[in-house]
């Protein structure tokens, strides 16, 4: 921890502003940038540019911090909890309509914010325990399992090192977990970055790499993301999950209030905390850009520079801005290997779902008894078996149909279950 303290509202000089903001940038650009491509990989086509997402995670923070009064010092970066259903509303329905369900999402962040500024936040504990979290966490991470193995390379009949897809997926997969268990300071905190660039290198040195976009591409451009389209059973996809990524605001923006030593909850509100982040998901929704979420990568700086100013965090959003008009950037980002990403997120989703399964484990979750036993193990299946219902025009799959079931048992299973049932040992 430093013992260098830059409280909210202080200002710094610009010299020292603009490394404190790359900092943050540094922090947050690996899962920002990933998150698009991963959608793009899974649906077989551009869904969200890269460029677009920069864009749309640095306007989302400059609207995060205006809506709660330059009060809170969050960034808001693509969330890693819709890229299932984007790939699964994309494949169907196409980019457009994904989109559309993700601008969606923003509608029920609002109306929760609207009923806590009413009547509080202890009704979401009732609604969202950890047992449905973690369990939904768990489907996001195992949900997405085939779709890394098929990016890799390693699902089909060509599964051997003479293949150069599996080449250069393993190689890349084994230096991020190399940089993750080795690695010390700074280094250890982005090996998925490091393992994207390794694998980048690795696969133009396999000729696996197509540079002619990036010649073609001008320096500046302004990134253009598809146009948004609505449908029912995209917003029926997209929204239900929104309710796992506000469980997630709830932790980190408590996190948060311990690292600067306030209460967000109370001031500005956690109402506004929430609607900032729901309005900041609907406007990348509207720009082309994935869902926004706070990101903890960003909290963590903050917790080891001691610099928690709003306006070093604003000045990183001004600089993603920026970056994102690069157009041989976001040009160069795309030429990335699939085979490299798919190396990255047999890691990278095993991670999320073991988050999940951490979640339940911190929470002293027992599974001795029914009740925790019965939700946890229909949330798992659904998610994970990739069940669908349709109700009306309305159809309901995989992680969405999941975390609704989940919730919907959690609030009729009768909580004595968990005090006189348990499983019998076998």
């Amino acid at each position: 921890m430093s013992e260098l303290k830059i409280d909210v509202h202080e200002k710094l000089p610009m010299a020292q502003m603009i490394p404190l903001g790359l900092q943050h940038l540094f922090a947050m650009f690996g899962a920002t940038v990933l998150v698009p491509l991963l959608v793009n990989g899974g649906v077989g086509t551009t869904v969200i540019p890269p460029n677009v997402a920069l864009l749309t995670a640095g306007a989302g923070t400059l609207l995060f911090l205006a809506i709660t009064q330059f009060k809170v010092p969050a960034y808001l970066g693509s969330s890693f909890a819709f890229i299932a259903p984007l790939i699964a509303v994309g494949t169907q329905y196409g980019p457009s309509y994904a989109l559309g369900g993700a601008a969606a999402v923003g509608l029920l962040y609002a109306l929760v914010a609207l009923v806590i500024s009413l009547i509080g936040v202890d009704w979401l504990d009732r609604v969202l325990p950890p047992v449905v979290i973690g369990s939904v966490i768990i489907v996001i991470g195992l949900g997405l399992a085939s779709t890394g193995v098929g990016m890799a390379g390693l699902s089909g009949e060509q599964v051997s090192l003479a293949n150069v897809d599996v080449r250069i997926s393993l190689f890349t997969l084994t230096v991020a977990i190399l940089a993750s268990v080795f690695f010390k300071g700074f280094l250890a905190v982005i090996p998925i970055l490091i393992g994207v660039v390794a694998g980048y290198v690795f696969a133009l040195l396999q000729g696996a790499v197509d540079l002619t976009p990036v010649r073609e591409a001008a320096w500046f451009a302004l990134p253009a993301g598809h146009r948004v389209a609505f449908s029912w059973q995209a917003t029926a996809v997209l929204v239900p999950v929104g309710l796992v990524t506000i469980a997630e605001h709830l932790g980190d923006i408590l996190v948060l209030s311990r690292v600067v030593d306030r209460d967000y909850y109370k001031d500005p509100g956690l109402h506004r905390t929430i609607l900032g982040d729901g309005l900041a998901t609907m406007l990348a929704g509207f720009l082309g850009g994935p869902p926004n979420t706070t990101y903890g990568e960003n909290i963590g700086v903050m917790a080891i520079t001691g610099v928690y100013s709003v306006w070093v965090i604003a000045t990183a959003a001004v600089m993603a801005i920026l970056l994102s008009f690069m157009q041989k950037f976001g040009a160069l980002i795309q030429t990335i290997p699939e085979p490299v990403m798919g190396g990255i997120t047999i890691m990278l989703f095993g991670v999320i779902a073991s988050s999940g399964i951490r979640t339940l484990v911190e929470s002293g979750i027992d599974f001795g008894h029914k009740r925790n036993l019965i939700i946890s193990s229909v949330i798992l299946v659904l998610g994970i078996g990739g069940a669908k219902l349709q109700l009306g025009p309305i159809t309901l799959e995989g992680m969405a149909l999941a975390a609704i079931v989940g919730i919907v048992l959690n609030l009729v299973l009768p909580s004595e279950m968990n005090a006189k049932d348990r499983v019998s040992s076998r």
